[in-house]
This record gives structure tokens, sequence and C-alpha cells, in this order.
């Protein structure tokens, strides 16, 4: 299929792009291929999920005039002001996101690690030169899970594998993905088995750095001599690996101030 007819570039987020009536810009971005098409009194946007084997690691965007198959399904938006900008802001899950080591870890007592952790990200279409939001997609398909003491009491989370990696430079640097800081900190006189965790993303800004790379403020959980709680603290600033970053997307909810506490098995359960 020819998704444009323009040269393919990077796709880049939180930028302005604007389009003339009756062109359409195509993004293939993570899982994700995204037609976005202005005409005279609406905007259409089509999209699909492909089922991929491996993830890509780039995002190209071209404009011209070819539209997918009709298989495709289609949203359309009444168009609002004069402008045919439009522009893709990311932003994290809405829900908490379980993150499941492959490998479980242990924390010695009194030990502590930094887990960095890469986390799915949204795409937000804003259009028209405003904050007007057309819509919001998943760039890969997200899997469910229930994290509580039991069917009655917890909350609905999106699940994540993920390889728990402790060297930053291993971790796969994606578009579409962003990177967070996890430091665990084992306060208790007994080893700690880290076989999952809550990450609170609905609390988390996206920041883009120069290499185009998309890095959330880290978050640190203590867990104390008491088994039945732990303290969980976004942090304030972004850590110095990230390099100088702008912010993107902001957090879905704000952060309140100090230290939030989680039951124990709600986090690691």
């Amino acid at each position: 299929m020819d998704s444009g007819a323009d040269a393919v570039r990077d796709g880049i987020w939180a930028h302005s792009y604007t389009l003339d009536s009756g062109q359409t810009q195509f993004h293939q971005l993570g899982h994700v291929r995204l037609w976005v098409t202005l005409l005279d009194l609406e905007w259409q946007i089509r999209h699909e999920t492909l089922d991929l084997d491996t993830d890509p690691v780039s995002w190209t965007e071209t404009v011209g005039h070819a539209l997918p198959s009709a298989d495709v399904p289609l949203q359309r938006f009444i168009r609002t002001g004069s402008t045919g900008e439009v522009r893709f802001v990311p932003a994290l899950a809405p829900l908490p996101t379980v993150i499941r080591p492959y490998q479980p870890l242990t924390i010695p007592a009194g030990g502590r690690c930094v887990i960095y952790v890469g986390t799915l990200v949204w795409m937000k279409v804003f259009a028209g030169g405003s904050d007007t939001m057309l819509t919001e997609i998943p760039l890969a398909e997200s899997s469910m899970t229930w994290v509580g003491r039991n069917t009655m009491e917890g909350e609905l989370c999106y699940a994540s594998p993920s390889f728990a990696r402790l060297v930053l430079d291993a971790v796969p640097k994606r578009p579409w993905r962003a990177v967070t800081p996890v430091t665990i900190v084992n306060g208790r006189d007994e080893p700690l088995l880290l076989e999952r965790f809550s990450l609170p993303t609905p609390l988390l800004s996206l920041h883009l750095n120069a290499l185009g790379q998309l890095w959330t403020p880290g978050v640190t959980v203590e867990c104390e001599t008491d088994m039945s709680s732990a303290s969980l603290r976004v942090d304030s600033t972004l850590l110095p690996a990230a390099g100088e970053c702008r912010l993107v997307g902001e957090a879905r909810e704000p952060v309140v101030r100090g230290r939030l506490v989680r039951a124990f098995d709600r986090m690691f359960g």
C-alpha cells in the first residue's frame, strides 16, 4: 500500500504539523498504523493495531493523499477552528501498570536496587490549533490484570512483562515507550522477592530528550519492616542520565505532596 507521496520523516512528539484540506498524514509507530485526514468540515482518523513478533524501533510519518482499505475503522470529528494543525501528545496508561519481571529478583535485607522499566505510551491526537483532543490510541495491545487481596478488594490494572533491567544501557529506547527508573528499598530484616510491581502510571509525566527518547520521573518504593505496607514517592526530578529534557505530556492525575502509601499486597502482590 502506498501511504503517502511525500518523503518519509521521523515523527516528533508534541510538534505542530499543518495539513491542507484533502491531505492525509500517515504514521507508523509501535504496533499502530495511523491515518489523520483533514477535510473542509471534519477530521478523519483511521488506525489499526498490528500483531507483530518484534518491537519496531522507529516512528515514521508521511503526508499525501492515500487512504487505507475500507476495512480499517473510521472515526469522524467535526472540525473546529480554521487551522489545519494537528499534534500528537504522549501519555502513560490511565490505570496503574503491573510490571512483572520475566525472572523474579531477590533484594537482600537492607538492600536496594534501581530497575529500569520501559512502559507503553498512549498517543493523544489534538487538532485545530487548540486543546481539543480528538482521540487517544494505545500504541500496542495491552492485557489486564487484577491486583488485590481478593476479588473484592483491589484494582484493575494493565499488565506488562518486563526484563527488569538493572543496567540503563541495556534498556531498548523506542519512541513509543518511556523509561522509568524504579528504586526499590528493602528496609526489612529479611529478603524481599520481587515478582511483580504496580507502577502508578497515571501519576507520571512524560519528558522528551534530544535523542527523541521519552522519560518519566523516577519512582522510589520503600518497604519497611512491616510487611503490610510500603511507601511510594514520585521523584520531582528526572534521572541525570536522561539528559536535557522538555515536558511533552502531563501526568493524567496530580501527585499528592509527600509520600503515597499503599497496601503491600497491592504494590507487590
